[in-house]
């Protein structure tokens, strides 16, 4: 039995068969993909802008005016107010397709240069002043659609194209070059449109190659002009003449002309200037070290020559100790081992051996306290090898020293024991150590038994004894000792958080002052917690 191919449906715009693979579906109907268009204006359709008519695909603008309703207010797809009736769409063209209006011609010299006719805004692309239209906007050569970024503009007055995948369209006389022949015709190194020279033997060259081919000859010319070279100059039998260096040096200047140095004539291409003078660049070295300078490292000396700063200040600068190599370190060059020796100071100067006067020196040693080794401590001035703790001379600084009351500076530790808090909980120590041979007592009394008392209104105002600066809390501009700072009923360390202050001059925390200040009655007392008839 013959084989017998499957039937597929054809697609209505060119009659072939369509597959699964490129079908599209509109009105009952299977079209190719690249059938799938609007038969008037040609453009691209999907299932969004899609319409179909008696077998025939419209986008929905031409949909509307060819079939939509006419009249006032109806026509460009309905969407603004046209008399259009449709008429220039009577006439079909092949396959549904209709030929454009010929386009208006414009004046001479005003138009589109590649076409002639009118250039709107709405399409204008510009190239050097003149207005294309942007379907015009294209390589001559090639075709190619260009933009702002790959344009070139030829001597001819047409466009052309960068690079086009294997084709590289030269601007300079619009001719095609395959990528693989577009090469210099002397030395077959690639070009581009950047280092690409034509000759006018019509044929392409590298800069350089263009440069000893038909650039000038002569005493500076060749290599592209960049070198001394003369390479048209041969001779039968024998090689071109070698250049030779010409040592300007040797021609003399008049008096007082030429470089200091040497006395030649300088020409401007060798010219370096200095204070008015005219230099060879290779005689403008320092005078001393011959090291070449430059307008950075370059001194003027008093006897009219050029030195390094380093030769300058070895020479000219400030001497002694702690001068010299441009006074830039501790070195003096221009002295013996001896002299050195002879001069260098061997004697530290103690500033504690002289003394202030009365008040006004250093409160441990007595001498006069100079800014350089100032340390400051409650207004008074210390010396910085002074400034340590009076009892374990740790040396201090503003974190961790503490004045104490016999006027001397203490480390933190050393405070502590002395003048900190005692008893149970307190020392220097974490751990309960007794130092002495009794056993500690069971009690401690929180309020100091001995000691100087304080004036009236000026220490704690619980116990009357005097109150440093480390253990000082502050209470309605009362001063108070930590260690006194706490509930007068029920002795509970108070902070800023839990503290009340009772009309009878004490403090007490938040439940007692409550019991003995508070409002009375059913809902008070207690802290005001619960109900109570106190």
């Amino acid at each position: 039995m013959p084989f017998k191919p499957a039937e597929n449906p054809k697609c209505p715009k060119c009659g072939k068969s369509v597959y699964a693979a490129e079908e599209r579906v509109a009105g009952g109907n299977k079209w190719h993909k690249q059938c799938f268009k609007c038969g008037m204006c040609g453009k691209m359709l999907d299932s969004t802008n899609c319409a179909e008519h008696e077998n025939e695909l419209y986008c929905k603008n031409c949909h509307g005016r060819k079939y939509g309703p006419k009249g006032y207010g109806f026509g460009g797809g309905a969407g603004c107010l046209s008399m259009d009736t449709g008429a220039q769409f009577q006439g079909e063209g092949t396959n549904g397709h209709f030929e454009p209006k010929p386009m208006s011609k414009a004046p001479e010299g005003e138009g589109c240069p590649r076409c002639g006719g009118y250039v709107y805004m709405a399409e204008q692309m510009l190239a050097r002043g003149r207005g294309y239209h942007r379907r015009c906007f294209k390589c001559l050569v090639c075709n190619r659609t260009l933009d702002s970024t790959m344009h070139c503009d030829g001597p001819d007055k047409e466009i052309y194209c960068r690079v086009e995948q294997m084709v590289l369209c030269v601007w300079l006389r619009a001719i095609a070059y395959h990528k693989g022949c577009f090469k210099c015709g002397e030395c077959k190194k690639g070009l581009d449109s950047v280092n690409c020279c034509e000759g006018p033997d019509r044929n392409i060259y590298c800069k350089v190659c263009y440069g000893k081919k038909f650039g000038p000859k002569g005493y500076g010319y060749g290599q592209g002009g960049g070198a001394l070279q003369s390479d048209s100059t041969t001779i039968e039998g024998e090689f071109a003449p070698k250049p030779s260096a010409v040592d300007t040096t040797v021609i003399k200047a008049a008096q007082g002309q030429g470089c200091p140095r040497c006395g030649g004539v300088v020409f401007a291409a060798e010219q370096v200037l200095s204070k008015g003078r005219e230099w060879h660049r290779k005689c403008y070295k320092c005078r001393d070290c011959s090291k070449t300078l430059d307008s950075i490292i370059a001194c003027d000396g008093p006897d009219r020559d050029v030195y390094c700063k380093t030769c300058y200040g070895k020479k000219w600068g400030p001497h002694g100790y702690g001068f010299a190599c441009g006074s830039g370190f501790l070195q003096t060059d221009c002295m013996s081992e001896d002299q050195l020796a002879s001069q260098k100071p061997m004697v530290t100067i103690d500033t504690t051996v002289i003394k202030a006067p009365q008040g006004q020196g250093c409160p441990r040693c007595g001498g006069m306290v100079f800014a350089a080794e100032q340390q400051l401590a409650k207004g008074t001035m210390w010396h910085k090898k002074c400034f340590n703790c009076n009892e374990c001379h740790r040396p201090l600084d503003s974190m961790i020293a503490c004045d104490g009351p016999d006027r001397e500076i203490h480390c933190r530790a050393c405070y502590g024991k002395l003048f900190g808090p005692k008893g149970f909980g307190f020392g220097h120590t974490p751990t309960l150590v007794s130092t002495d041979a009794q056993a500690a007592p069971v009690h401690t009394d929180a309020k100091p038994a001995n000691g100087p008392k304080a004036k009236d209104g000026k220490g704690c105002t619980r116990c009357g004894y005097a109150v440093y600066e480390a253990e000082k809390m502050l209470s309605k501009n009362r001063i108070w000792h930590k260690r006194c700072f706490s509930c007068f009923d029920c002795h509970k360390s108070l902070d800023s958080t839990n503290l009340n202050d009772g009309p009878n001059g004490e403090i007490y925390c938040r439940g007692c002052y409550g019991r003995n200040y508070g409002p009375r009655g059913v809902g008070f007392g207690m802290g005001a917690g619960t109900l109570t008839m106190a």
